[in-house]
This record gives structure tokens, C-alpha cells and sequence, in this order.
């Protein structure tokens, strides 16, 4: 009973977009801190051979909202170079470097790595 409430506390929203054979949810989640986050589930049904039943192979990308501009920037630029064969300046996407993932400046050792 204590995970069913701790599953329904962290689910705070649900956004299924169905494509083709595959499925993917965006599901808005609250770490116990009140921290909110995404992750993206892409869900596809395949059939296990051996067994003659049919499963959904499930992959989940986790994206805190430290990421969002960052990925947000970086899918709009893959999604419009497919739509229209132009690359996003490349320092668009160096924007970063120099930065660790707390968002302050690495030292050059630091960087090096």
C-alpha cells in the first residue's frame, strides 16, 4: 500500500503521444524534496518468440529542470536541421563548455577530463 501512495504522490502529470507502433509519455514527476522533473518514455509492444507473448520494451531518458533550455534547444535544432537541412551554429550548442553540470565555471583540469 505505502508504494501505491509513493507512486501516486510522484506522478503529478501524464501526456501520452501516440506514434505509429510506438508510444511515448511525458510524465511529470515530484521528487520527495518538491523538485519536479520529466521523463520521457518511449514504449513499443514487441512479441517474445519463445514464449508467444506479446511485452512492451519500455527506454526512459530522465530530465531534471536544470536540462530543460539546454534540451529543449538542442531537439529543436535536430528536429529543424531534418525539417530544413540547416546545422544550428555550432555555438549554440558550446554555449556550456567551460560550465560543470552545477552550472559553474570548471578550471582547465577540470576540463581536461
Amino acid at each position: 500500500m505505502e508504494e501505491f501512495d509513493r507512486k501516486e504522490r510522484d506522478e503529478i502529470y501524464s501526456r501520452p503521444v501516440r506514434a505509429g507502433k510506438r508510444t511515448y509519455f511525458f510524465d511529470v514527476k515530484e521528487m520527495r524534496s518538491g523538485e519536479m522533473y520529466i521523463t520521457i518514455t518511449e514504449s513499443k509492444k514487441r512479441f517474445n518468440e519463445e514464449n508467444g507473448k506479446f511485452f512492451y520494451e519500455k527506454h526512459k531518458i530522465f530530465l531534471y529542470k536544470e536540462d530543460f533550455d539546454k534540451f529543449a534547444k538542442g531537439l529543436d535544432a535536430v528536429v529543424n536541421f531534418i525539417r530544413t537541412g540547416e546545422k544550428a551554429p555550432e555555438e549554440d550548442f558550446h554555449e556550456f563548455a567551460g560550465q560543470n553540470e552545477f552550472g559553474s565555471e570548471m578550471n582547465q583540469e577540470q576540463s581536461d577530463l
